[in-house]
């Protein structure tokens, strides 16, 4: 019977899981925080450890190190968020088997976990991380050409000019050590964008840590931020390592920065201005050399005018701006989307989808995708589980997808020349460039569409 360990400190959540995968043949204990992990982790062999990376009394990085260093043949698995992708997969070149990203399904964790039992566990640290995760996911069960979760965070190469043009500011940026500031809408990839220019940069074979500021309280931003030493407030059991020093040499990610407090900017711009920190009680400095990264859906310009966000602060991270394309702005990409995020669905759902019926894809093309990539890989995943065939059908798509919502402006109702400009090439990129599909999307007569783009002089 397989021997597992899962630490987190959601104590209702843990002990479900426990119950769950105790009926699925795993002899199964719990810890609720490092410490005590570290302990049982010192006493036990373990076959498998599943651990959260966001534990609140220790860096989860540093958990696995230390489980590698006492017993680096067991396999561990680490639980993650949505916006600790980057962490994660920085996780598996420290060593870790595979993640998974929370809210999961009973399914796909005990999959990964099946997946783990089956490697052939590495006998010496001298295998490069990356070749080390390659054989892993070589060894998996499902045997299907697939992406790796290695490559999550990988830039789908677009071939609309919008797509292009982030690619070639990428190219331009990432060699240098110029500070970026990422915009664009919710859902778009800001933290994708990152990673591949942190993956394109001389840092690469550093860390990159993802910090989502929004998530932060401001009580425990500065802990977050330089860590702590042990005893310095209530519930600094240990020292803790902060987020400067865990991405010295490399990058560090701060996603929704503009959720900082006015304090916590204040010690942000003179972290970056001296590049030392000093931890929560001590006062050593320690020197540090990293990259920033930011990334924010918020008008920081804006905020800067009503005094909410320091100007100083602002310029000093914007050295560099990439505004990232909304979907319906690359919408020749959509294809190119949408089956990317079919093989990712296949490879964490043990499926074998082939690709869309006609009908699906006619959905696709007619819906705006207000929540952009995101919304579109959550579609795809969900389509996936529900597909009993080899082709997602109709059925398998969300009532929004199927019945989208009129727009508040009627095109027909144009206003503005320039905005109706804007939805007729909008509307030929949705339809492959067919006027008749153009036309139908737009309201109005195929004869009225041909005038309008004759009228504007659109090169197509």
């Amino acid at each position: 019977m397989p021997n597992l360990l899962i630490i987190e400190d959601d104590a209702a959540f843990c002990q479900m899981l426990q119950k769950f995968l105790t009926r699925h043949g795993y002899q199964v204990e719990t810890s609720f925080a490092a410490p005590d992990a570290k302990e049982k982790i010192g006493k036990t062999k373990f076959d498998l450890i599943l651990t959260d990376l966001r534990l609140p009394d220790y860096d989860g990085i540093q958990l696995l190190t230390d489980i590698k260093q006492v017993s680096p043949k067991t396999q561990v698995i680490v639980m993650t968020g949505y916006a600790e992708v980057g962490t994660a997969v920085n996780a598996m070149k420290k060593g870790a088997f595979d993640y998974i990203s929370k809210p999961f399904t009973p399914d796909e964790i005990v999959m990964i976990l099946d997946n783990a039992l089956k490697v052939e566990v590495a006998t010496s640290q001298a295998i490069p991380a990356a070749e080390q995760v390659s054989n892993n996911n070589l060894q998996k069960k499902n045997t299907k050409s697939v992406p790796s979760k290695t490559d999550a965070n990988t830039i789908v190469k677009g071939v609309s000019d919008a797509s292009k043009k982030l690619e070639d500011y990428i190219k331009l940026v990432a060699p240098t050590d110029m500070s970026v500031l990422i915009t664009g809408e919710s859902g778009t990839g800001k933290e994708v964008t990152a990673r591949a220019i942190h993956n394109n940069s001389k840092r690469k074979d550093f860390n990159f840590i993802a910090v989502d500021c929004g998530a932060i309280p401001k009580e425990l931003a500065t802990s977050e931020f330089f860590g702590h030493i042990k005893g310095s407030f209530t519930g600094a059991v240990e020292d803790k390592i902060g987020n400067f020093e865990a991405a010295n040499k490399g990058t560090l990610f701060l996603d929704e920065v503009g959720n900082l407090s006015y304090e916590n900017q204040i010690q942000l711009l003179r972290a970056l201005q001296e590049r030392k920190v000093k931890r929560v009680g001590s006062t050593k400095e320690i020197d540090v050399d990293l990259r920033i990264i930011t990334a924010t859906n918020e008008d920081l310009t804006e905020a800067v005018e009503k005094g909410t966000f320091r100007e100083d602060l602002f310029h000093r991270l914007n050295e560099f701006s990439i505004q990232i394309p909304s979907l319906e702005d690359r919408f020749e990409d959509l294809m190119l989307f949408a089956e990317n995020f079919l093989n990712k669905a296949n490879a964490s759902l043990d499926k074998n989808v082939d690709g869309f019926s006609s009908e699906v894809w006619g959905a696709f093309q007619q819906y705006h995708w207000p929540g952009n990539l995101r919304e579109l890989q959550n579609v795809v995943k969900r389509a996936v589980l529900l597909t009993m065939g080899d082709e997602v059908q109709m059925d398998a798509l969300p009532r929004e997808v199927l019945q989208p919502q009129e727009k508040e402006t009627k095109v027909e109702n144009f206003s503005k020349s320039e905005f109706e400009k804007d939805r007729i090439i909008k509307a030929l990129k949705k339809t492959n460039f067919n006027k008749s599909k153009a036309a139908k999307l737009l309201q109005v007569t195929r004869k009225t569409l041909y005038n309008k783009i004759n009228h504007y002089n659109l090169d197509l």
